[in-house]
């Protein structure tokens, strides 16, 4: 029986997994302490809030990519989506459909995909890597060919709104006619990362889905035995992290005021960087939204420090990519206990 199995053999979170959390609380907290010792700019309130926006698209993606990678799966297609659902949106106000409509239209078109990705692994008994692979390619061919591969531009103040958009912000004009900022306000992507963060937290601890998640990725077999749909849960789950693609597409596209259609790419490793680090197991059956979202901020904070240090992006994947190799690491040795 696994460690901390109850006696249907249905894994749930264990108190390693919680001790991998407050780790990397602390990790995130002395990075900002040693960030901020070489920089004293990088706790200014611009740098904060730029490391809140940098990072609002990556924890999005790492929400849904925390309930696939809880399922024992993964969903290599969330960047890739996430372009083609910006495409969806941009192709829709260029064709007179109102903005907000639009981008209701991308989220769902993100989920579509998520579902079509959920009934391939399911239906047809795909794995996860090749299905979510071949997803990949198809939303990142589509999403190229409906624009030419060319970025689709002037699409209006309302759309740069949601990804540049602050709550309370206060602007002041001055005497020379310049406006001025007294406060900046609360991001909306910050707002809506934080609604989404507790709805998913609410759904995986508190109602039957989310049991059902841990339940199939503990011990698919007992769960199925225990009257769990699997293939249900498994189709909910990669259908809610196609719709959030599609949200973290909204948010990034808006912050650009364009559709990129080349948007997204590799962003699909920082979403399962940002899981792993928050203490999901690629094993299934561990992990938490609160997790994800500091895994998160360490990987948007080390990346915002390095920059501001003068590190080449170069360094900074080879530093991740280690700190990536440690949590797996890690969570194999918690797996073994």
């Amino acid at each position: 029986m696994a460690p901390g199995a109850d006696k249907t053999g249905l894994r749930f979170l264990p108190s390693g997994a919680t001790l991998h959390k407050l780790s990397a609380l602390l990790t995130l907290v002395l990075l900002i302490g040693i960030f901020a010792f070489t920089s004293p700019a990088f706790l200014s309130v611009n740098n904060g809030l730029t490391v809140l926006l940098q990072t609002s698209v990556i924890a999005l993606l790492a929400i849904g990519m925390t309930m696939v990678i809880i399922t024992g799966g993964i969903d290599l297609s969330v960047g890739s989506v996430l372009a083609l659902s910006g495409v969806v949106a941009g192709l829709l106000i260029k064709a007179g459909l109102p903005v907000y409509p639009a981008m209701m239209a991308g989220v769902i078109a993100g989920g579509l995909c998520g579902f079509a990705n959920g009934l391939i692994i399911t239906k047809m008994r795909i794995t996860p890597f090749v299905a979510t692979l071949g997803m990949m390619l198809i939303a990142r061919g589509l999403a190229l060919q409906l624009t030419g591969a060319a970025p689709i531009s002037r699409l209006g103040d309302a759309f740069g709104q949601l990804g540049n958009g602050a709550l309370f912000r206060v602007v002041e004009m001055q005497a020379n006619g310049f406006p001025k900022v007294i406060f900046p306000g609360i991001p909306y992507p910050a707002i809506l990362l934080l609604i989404m963060a507790l709805v998913g937290a609410y759904l995986l601890n508190k109602r039957q889905v989310g049991r059902h998640i841990f339940s199939v990725g503990s011990n698919e077999e007992a769960a199925h035995l225990s009257g769990v749909n699997v293939h249900r849960t498994k189709i909910w789950a990669y259908t809610a992290s196609g719709a959030l693609a599609g949200l973290a597409g909204m948010v990034l596209m808006s912050r650009l005021s364009t559709v990129q259609p080349n948007e997204g790419v590799m962003y699909e490793l920082d979403a399962i960087a940002a899981s792993v680090i928050g203490g999901a197991s690629l094993m299934g059956g561990v992990g938490s939204i609160s997790g994800s979202m500091i895994g998160a901020f360490i990987i948007g904070v080390l990346r915002n420090g390095l920059n501001m240090a003068g590190t080449s992006a170069f360094i900074q994947q080879i530093i991740i990519g280690i700190v990536v190799i440690v949590a797996v690491y890690i969570d194999q040795v918690r797996n073994k206990t």
